[in-house]
């Protein structure tokens, strides 16, 4: 399904098959990493752990999993600044957005890297699509969650199932029609698309830049150890201001086509954020 037809990309095929990096935000996950990464493929470019300041050891656990993680501290706070944290560290064809809590299956990933490599420049995770579904989801946060899709459906002329979902996956080059701070700030500050309005916001961007949009269905779990820092209410208002707020916007930006030379060479990283990669 594809809820927004833009302009395609034409991505160069000469790879067999493109470097996916996989960015994970964490706080206080320490428990629920062993699951998350021996769900991972093992044929991921890296694997980015962007921690919001954690106090158990989530940190080192993600390295004695997996040797040659990428660790990003989080400048600010919430979820949106930790994925522009590690958007920011990502270095290669493919960027997927994945939770730290066990909700999302990472053995998923192939399903949306195929997405993404059949034509589409965002593939959107939906547990609304036919093969997706929810173990998780409240009826009061399903009943906000179709309000809302209809809403940014009737403002920006798309056709999402699933706004509020955040499994999601793109190519590396369309990070700038995103448009997200990772610059130094405030600790203890939540700034315009720190929180989890982030998701609402990169939809809404990637609409209004026109890109192809594919659906890919998706099951989520539920979390496995701790508590989640979602509020319904509170969390619901801030994807509705973002709604009105980005529709209000202009766009921000275009998709840069990458040469050649440009697709074969990692991504520098941009230096911004506090990056720490062991061996």
């Amino acid at each position: 399904m594809r809820p927004h037809e833009g302009t395609a990309l034409h991505h160069r095929r000469t790879h067999a098959a493109p470097r996916i990096s996989v960015v994970i935000p964490t706080y206080n996950e320490a428990k629920n990493l062993p699951h998350v990464f021996g769900l991972l493929p093992d044929d991921l470019h890296e694997v980015i752990v962007v921690d919001g300041r954690s106090v158990d050891d989530t940190v080192e656990v993600a390295r004695r999993l997996r040797p040659g993680v990428v660790v990003v501290r989080q400048n600010r706070r919430g979820k949106g600044n930790a994925l522009a944290c590690g958007f920011q560290a990502v270095t290669g064809d493919v960027v997927v957005m994945l939770d730290a809590d066990g909700s999302a299956d990472p053995r998923e990933i192939p399903a949306y890297v195929a997405a993404l490599t059949a034509g589409a420049d965002f593939a959107k995770g939906t547990r609304f699509a036919p093969g997706g579904g929810s173990a998780d989801i409240t009826r009061l946060r399903a009943w906000g969650n179709r309000w809302l899709n209809r809403i940014v459906n009737v403002l920006y002329g798309t056709s999402y199932s699933d706004l509020c979902y955040g499994y999601n996956a793109f190519w590396t080059h369309c990070l700038p029609v995103l448009a997200l701070d990772a610059s130094e700030g405030e600790r203890d500050h939540k700034a315009w698309g720190d929180g989890f309005e982030i998701e609402t916001i990169i939809n809404t961007r990637v609409a209004k830049a026109r890109l192809t949009i594919a659906e890919v269905p998706s099951f989520e779990f539920p979390r496995l150890h701790g508590q989640s820092n979602l509020n319904t209410w509170r969390d619901g208002m801030r994807v509705l201001w973002a709604l009105l707020v980005e529709r209000v916007n202009g766009a921000h930006g275009t998709v840069p086509r990458p040469s050649a030379a440009e697709w074969a060479a990692p991504l520098p990283r941009a230096g911004v954020v506090d990056v720490e990669e062991v061996a």
